[in-house]
């Protein structure tokens, strides 16, 4: 009996030696892996993938669809005959979707000229920290517009090309805290048809926007769009052109962000932002407008399948 005993305990002794070894090892293998320093990517520079009316760096996870219902009133000073704005409210749909966490498609319908775009977004390079250092995050957009409204001079020969706008830009971000985010947004729009032989067909501009954080749910985020001079000398409606300046508070609430702003744009997308923006906000031209976002998951990542 005692042999069977003394094997016993020599069978546990190396048993419970093997495990200490696997955890020893295995503890060893952890200290190495935190030892290692770790590539830290920079997120959520801005709440949401527009800034106020203008892009932002942030692009959408891949599977995921985002909806976006944009209001835009009105003038205030239009006064209290036209509620300040709010009998002449103009309205954007728009869905972006991620084919892939850094690449995004985009489709949109404005009121306001009967325009359709799509868009395409590429977000190229990302801020991050730890291992490897890079400052900024860097993000491509294109699109392209259709206005679809009845030709003013239906007599003469139109041609479909005359109705098609575009707008390139390259996004330049970086978080420099939980507290505070700024983006330059070099930007180029082109018109195939402009009014006069002196105004430019392709428009230059420099936009810089930021944003900031005031609680946890609540961010203050203004855009800027600044033209050159020479590049339009016609009028809008009899109004000169102007830099669009815009305002605006984002309130995150669950699966929702809700954008508040006023600006002197009338349009919800860079082709009006830049070219056709008129307001004078010295004079009072201002617009109050909203954003709702939502997302919906239509893929799941691998990792929540099974679960």
């Amino acid at each position: 009996m005692s042999q069977y005993k003394s094997k016993f305990f020599c069978l546990a002794i190396i048993i419970i030696s093997t495990l200490n070894a696997a955890w020893a090892q295995d503890d060893l293998l952890d200290l190495l892996e935190t030892d290692e320093p770790a590539v830290d990517y920079t997120i959520a520079t801005f709440k949401s993938t527009k800034v106020v009316s203008g892009h932002s760096v942030e692009t959408n996870a891949k599977g995921v669809l985002q909806s976006t219902i944009g209001h835009r009133f009105g003038r205030i000073n239009g006064g209290y005959q036209e509620m300040f704005g709010i009998d002449n409210a103009t309205i954007r749909f728009g869905f972006d979707y991620g084919l892939t966490d850094n690449m995004n498609i985009g489709f949109g319908r404005s009121s306001y000229q009967k325009t359709y775009d799509g868009t395409f977004k590429w977000k190229l390079l990302k801020q991050k920290s730890g291992a490897e250092n890079f400052p900024i995050t860097a993000t491509w957009v294109s699109s392209i517009y259709i206005n679809s409204q009845a030709w003013p001079e239906p007599d003469r020969e139109n041609f479909f090309s005359s109705r098609l706008y575009y707008h390139h830009s390259v996004l330049l971000a970086r978080k420099f805290s939980n507290l505070f985010s700024i983006q330059l947004m070099p930007t180029i729009v082109h018109r195939n048809l402009v009014k006069t032989a002196k105004d430019k067909n392709t428009v230059f501009s420099m936009g810089a926007a930021t944003s900031i954080r005031l609680t946890k749910s609540l961010r203050l985020n203004a855009e800027y769009y600044f033209i050159p001079s020479g590049q339009i000398e016609s009028t809008i409606g009899g109004e000169k052109v102007q830099n669009s300046l815009s305002v605006g508070i984002d309130i995150e609430t669950g699966g929702h962000v809700f954008q508040l702003h006023i600006t002197n744009s009338r349009g919800m997308t860079e082709k009006y932002l830049i070219g056709e923006t008129t307001g004078n906000w010295l004079k009072g031209d201002i617009h109050f407008g909203f954003n709702v976002t939502r997302v919906f998951t239509l893929i799941k990542p691998k990792e929540f399948k099974d679960l």
